[in-house]
């Protein structure tokens, strides 16, 4: 479909963004212009319990949404009576964590009687991309987190087909299991992530590519393998080598991810490859997936440290798919921690 991009211009959407344990509301002008973006984390409150508890999350959110939602706004510069509709994160996530969310933007939604966007998180990984620069079509997204692990192929906007996801382990949950084992406090990714980077040592570690032609991830078996190199050293008394452990996993989880990525590039011959997820972040992924690419030229954007962990731009930027189109949520919309990235996005194409 043939859409008038200046039809709605200037569009400001208040976007709302509660999945997890980041309380966020961003002010994002016509879908790519970041006006405001303020995050609250929990990670100090967390920090205590070696990971995120749901409850918890849920009553910070609680705590942090209205003081958010005023510094947004105050620092947009635009007042609330301008904006043009108001977008939350509707699902995967945490369900009590999403309420928090949800039931504030239906607040604002009809207290300013603006339209309201339930919004994909995923979506908004992906679409943080556009925040940066244009995204070309087709596309392939690489979309890696705490809870996500998936290879996405983009026909069109908005169109998307998840052909391949992880089968257990997501990779930002096996980071902060690997990093827990060694010894690292939450959130551990970070940590390996640097300890990989500065050692000049490496443990051969295997690597799951599963079945022949298949774009599935699997990482449990990898966290059972460092597991079992740390307890056998433990048993010997041999001292340990952390470093070298933490490299050898992020070389398995890298190469993993990169080769899957390049070849669904290639067999879905698409334009352009979307780096996505908190775990964007690591360095070691971003130096790779950047070599590889170079060296088989194909255009690779990856986003800022700022927009790959959860953020509420990212939704803006994702709502904007539905703006554009005129596809509101009714009041009715409920919070889906299940929600399903194709059928969100199928309401964005003919």
């Amino acid at each position: 479909m043939s859409i008038d991009n200046n039809k709605y211009s200037p569009c400001y959407i208040l976007a709302i963004e509660t999945s997890c344990d980041e309380t966020a509301v961003a002010v994002v002008k016509d879908g790519h212009e970041v006006l405001s973006n303020m995050i609250s984390s929990q990670i100090e409150t967390h920090k205590a319990f070696g990971g995120v508890v749901p409850e918890v999350a849920s009553r910070k959110h609680v705590e942090s949404i209205t003081l958010m939602l005023e510094e947004a706004v105050a620092a947009s510069g635009i007042p609330m009576t301008e904006l043009s509709a108001i977008a939350v994160t509707q699902g995967p996530g945490l369900v009590g964590a999403l309420l928090v969310g949800v039931v504030a933007a239906k607040s604002l939604s009809v207290a300013l009687s603006k339209p309201l966007i339930g919004t994909h998180h995923i979506a908004g990984h992906i679409y943080a991309n556009r925040l940066v620069g244009d995204i070309h079509y087709p596309c392939m997204a690489l979309v890696v987190s705490g809870g996500h692990t998936e290879l996405v192929y983009i026909k069109e906007e908005g169109h998307f087909e998840v052909i391949g996801r992880t089968r257990d382990d997501a990779v930002g949950e096996a980071y902060d299991k690997v990093a827990r084992s060694l010894g690292f406090p939450y959130p551990g990714g970070p940590h390996v992530d640097r300890m990989a980077m500065e050692s000049e040592e490496s443990i051969k570690l295997p690597r799951a590519w599963l079945e022949s032609g298949s774009y599935d991830f699997s990482f449990s078996g990898l966290k059972s393998a460092v597991l079992n190199v740390i307890n056998q050293r433990k048993m010997r008394g041999d001292p340990p080598i952390t470093a070298a452990i933490a490299r050898g996993f992020q070389e398995s989880v890298v190469e993993v991810l990169v080769t899957k990525a390049i070849l669904a590039v290639k067999a879905y011959d698409v334009k352009q490859l979307l780096l996505c997820g908190g775990v964007a972040a690591n360095r070691g992924l971003r130096a790779e997936l950047s070599l590889r690419c170079a060296e088989e030229g194909i255009d690779l954007s990856i986003p800022p440290f700022e927009y790959c962990t959860d953020n509420a731009a990212m939704i803006g930027a994702a709502a904007y798919l539905k703006w554009r189109e005129q596809y509101f949520t009714p009041l009715e919309m409920k919070a889906d921690p299940q929600l399903s990235l194709e059928e969100w996005g199928s309401n964005n194409v003919d």
